[in-house]
């Protein structure tokens, strides 16, 4: 979700950078433009790093009384 936003933002701040042609006196679109694509591109490297972040998961069935129980541990990799 997190890459698709980004990718949403860069194009939204493209759009009103290269192809408006519209000046508004109470905002600066250029720079509105320049600000989204900014916020996407930071947006779009945090979805790849927590991406790629490893994760583990450990599952672990066992009998007890005649039932089965199961205990899944999961942590992710900082290293």
């Amino acid at each position: 979700m997190s890459l698709g936003l980004g990718i949403f933002l860069v194009v939204a701040g493209a759009i009103l950078v290269y192809a408006l042609n519209i000046s508004v006196d109470w905002i600066d679109l250029d720079l509105v433009g320049y600000i989204l694509m900014g916020a996407g591109a930071v947006i779009i490297v945090l979805g790849i790093v927590l991406i790629t972040r490893k994760r583990t998961s450990i599952t672990r069935s066992a009998v007890v009384n005649g039932e089965q129980v199961t205990k899944e541990k999961r942590s992710i990799d900082d290293a």
